[in-house]
């Protein structure tokens, strides 16, 4: 039992400060649904939404609802990651798209945050060859200051700066993909385990 002057640990402790709030994300969200209604005019046409799991599936609920136009939604899992913070640049497929349409559909990729552009330059190369009609790349987050490659996401809701951010469908260890914003992660939270 705590006693009266212990102070109860709440996940946003952790955070060091917030980066975008949840009404900015919202604004975000409306505006990449609206850029996405403008380039996809016909509804007659399938447009897919590709949700990259886990850390776009927030980000994807949202668009999905603000965008006006017929949608369908599927679901990739991909991992670029080892232990800890840092890409291991080997981008492994967990679990596929597997549809027999494929070249009827244009797909928008839904993802969370680019920083290298290893995985979404490999993925959009990969649908490619699987015979997608067209494909864009749609990304809450940009680092482009992390770039290791060339390639630049079609609709970016915000670029930003060099900080580990949690919050909004993006973890650190499972942990904090519900607050309801993006937070920076204080640095004693991960520097044990990079």
């Amino acid at each position: 039992m705590q006693g009266k002057n212990e102070k109860e640990y709440k996940i946003t402790d952790d955070i060091d400060r917030i980066m975008i709030s949840s009404d900015e994300l919202q604004s975000i969200v409306k505006t990449v649904a609206a850029k996405i209604d403008n380039d996809y005019p016909d509804p007659s046409k399938k447009l897919l939404l590709l949700c990259i799991l886990k850390g776009s599936v927030v980000f994807m609920g949202d668009l999905m609802k603000a965008i006006r136009r017929p949608v369908e939604i599927d679901f990739m899992k991909v991992s670029s990651y080892g232990a800890g913070t840092v890409s291991s640049g080997t981008v492994t497929i967990l679990l596929d798209l597997q549809r027999r349409d494929m070249q009827d559909l244009d797909i928008v990729i839904i993802e969370d945050i680019i920083d290298s552009g290893k995985t979404m330059s490999y993925l959009t190369k990969y649908l490619k060859n699987k015979g997608a009609k067209s494909i864009r790349v749609a990304t809450l987050l940009d680092k482009p200051c992390r770039r290791e490659v060339d390639f630049t996401a079609d609709y970016v809701g915000k670029e930003i700066e060099d900080a580990f951010v949690v919050g909004y469908g993006l973890d650190y260890a499972e942990k904090y993909r519900a607050l309801p914003f993006i937070g920076i992660l204080k640095p004693e939270v991960y520097a044990q385990q990079s």
